[in-house]
């Protein structure tokens, strides 16, 4: 009886783990063709015989940040520090905008809490594709479209809706230290500063690699606001007109390059401080 339970239990695993190493060849294909042929040297079409590059080479990256080949009407390098000036001003903001909403509800006992708090919750359900028509509208009367300005107003004005997983980390946080700290003297400002945030680096790391990550790989809002300025264009909408119908033919292994080179600083930043991001989203999900 035992032998046979572990025999049947012995192939399920077997065919679960072949299952999930299929699965997983299958979502991580595409990225490592992608990666193979940022690399790739000679044939520039879309479609090659082969799987493998022939011929290996830097060239499709020094083109990229060096205007060579062609890429002078494509400009990468500026692309890209649009995004990261927008992704910087956006995180700080929204970083800050969802921690101390996220306190106060936590934190504090007033009248309308309770409602506000719903309110953020059911805006949350709607997704955002619904207001991208009117927000263009009000940019527009505003004289900020075409506007690094106007990505950095839109991705953290709402950002203080997505207060929940924060507002469970803090919630686990005792309050006696509030309390203790009130009895010293401290007001609430200082409470937060100086006790609670030093205490929270789990939440604080996750709500900024969140508040990171959407406006450097955002495409469709950033495409809406910035319509045909290419000098105010981010990574995204670039590599996308490198793969225009026009440009496809000249630019397509640089696009597969410019992709590798977005992916790295978030790659990055989530290896380095993945035990935080996990940290946060657990603690975060202890109590509503």
């Amino acid at each position: 009886m035992i032998k046979s339970y572990k025999l049947r239990r012995g192939i399920a695993n077997t065919v679960i783990y072949i299952l999930l190493a299929v699965l997983g060849l299958i979502w991580i294909s595409p990225f490592v063709y992608l990666v193979m042929h940022s690399f790739r040297v000679g044939n520039t079409g879309t479609t090659v015989p082969y799987l493998i590059p022939q011929e290996w080479g830097l060239d499709n990256y020094i083109d990229l940040f060096k205007s060579q080949g062609g890429t002078a009407q494509l400009n990468f390098p500026r692309w890209f520090m649009n995004t990261l000036i927008v992704a910087i001003f956006s995180c700080i903001i929204s970083t800050i905008s969802v921690l101390m909403v996220s306190y106060a509800f936590s934190r504090l006992r007033f009248k309308t809490r309770k409602k506000f708090m719903n309110v953020g919750m059911i805006l949350g359900m709607f997704p955002g594709f619904m207001t991208m028509i009117a927000i263009y509208y009000l940019l527009k009367a505003m004289g900020l479209t075409q506007t690094l300005v106007a990505l950095v107003i839109c991705y953290s004005c709402g950002a203080g809706l997505g207060f929940q997983i924060s507002k469970g980390f803090f919630d686990t946080i005792p309050r006696a230290l509030d309390e203790a700290a009130t009895i010293d003297g401290a007001t609430r400002n200082q409470i937060f500063w100086r006790i609670i945030l030093p205490m929270s680096k789990p939440i604080v790391v996750y709500t900024i690699l969140t508040a990171f990550i959407g406006p450097w790989t955002d495409f469709i809002l950033a495409k809406i606001i910035m319509g045909d300025k290419r000098d105010n264009y981010t990574v995204a909408i670039g590599i996308q007109l490198m793969q225009d119908k026009e440009f496809i033919g000249t630019y397509y292994k640089q696009s597969l390059a410019g992709s590798v080179v977005v992916a790295v600083p978030i790659s990055i930043l989530f290896l380095i401080l993945q035990r935080y991001y996990v940290e946060g989203v657990t603690g975060g999900a202890v109590k509503g």
